[in-house]
């Protein structure tokens, strides 16, 4: 009985896991100070989600919560629905695709705060759903002290999902963000004080944030919308359309085709300019 070879396409890139893996044996090798690092937070383990459980405990952890009982609500979480691992890959692809100082996936999963930070709140949101409250807000707690991003478990976040930097980023309870959206540093998808309810911001796919940008209230951001960097935003932006300035303006219908993937945060010549 004669056994079929797997062919495998020297053309077609590695699987997310298989990836970090040889990143993370390249780099023990030529940075042995670290190897110990990289053994024990990728290379001792059979799956993404096994190294990712082990690595959010070990960031996370303190006299309160300790390493191994994190792991554990980790593990639970990637055990009960495992889209959560999928997510997290997604996750991991979009930063290396779109952050151009990302060599690879040994980068943003051992360093790279936004990306640490963004999973802390998937353990956190699945927690929460199981009406696990109180220890799903300890987690938002370690999460703002640890990597300075405070969202809350609540929070609906899609996948593919690029958080560049993370410092300063705050994102409320009733907050939605589509799939494949990017977002700088001090961002906010905050509520204006007035509302009660459900009082934040709903940001469509492929949405661009840029670094300082204020999103306020219950409003929408279209599909592919791009937010200028130190804008604030009290109404909704169309699909395809740039906004920017304090209050923001529409200064460019349409914009880039994908400006969440692209990255680019430049202004076009404004096709119009009209307070939103």
């Amino acid at each position: 009985m004669s056994q079929r070879l797997e062919v495998i396409d020297p053309a077609v890139p590695p699987p997310v896991w298989a990836s970090l893996r040889m990143e993370a044996e390249r780099a023990a090798k030529a940075e042995p100070a670290l190897a110990s690092l990289l053994n024990a937070v990728v290379l001792s383990h059979e799956d993404l989600g096994d190294a990712l459980s082990y690595q959010l405990a070990r960031k996370l952890g303190d006299q309160e919560l300790r390493a191994m009982s994190l792991r554990e609500l980790a593990d639970a979480a990637y055990r009960s629905d495992p889209r959560l691992v999928g997510v997290a890959e997604a996750d991991l692809k979009a930063v290396f695709e779109r952050d151009p100082a990302c060599k690879g996936y040994v980068q943003p999963f051992l360093f790279f705060k936004g990306f640490q930070a963004l999973q802390t709140q998937r353990v956190a949101h699945w927690l929460w759903h199981q009406g696990r409250e109180t220890i799903a807000l300890y987690l938002q707690s370690r999460m703002s002290e640890v990597f300075q991003v405070d969202i809350h478990p609540a929070t609906r976040i899609g996948s593919g999902v690029f958080i560049d930097h993370g410092t300063g980023i705050v994102i409320g309870e009733t907050a939605v963000i589509g799939d494949d959206v990017s977002m700088l540093q001090d961002v906010t998808l905050g509520g204006t004080g007035a509302e009660r309810g459900d009082r934040h911001p709903k940001i469509g796919k492929g949405v661009l944030l840029g670094a300082g940008a204020k999103v306020l209230g219950n409003i929408t951001i279209g599909d592919y919308a791009k937010i200028a960097s130190g804008s604030v935003v009290l109404k909704p932006v169309p699909p395809h359309c740039t906004a920017a300035g304090v209050p923001a303006r529409l200064v460019n219908c349409p914009t880039c085709e994908e400006p969440a993937r692209s990255m680019d945060h430049t202004l076009a010549e404004a096709v119009y300019d009209y307070v939103i």
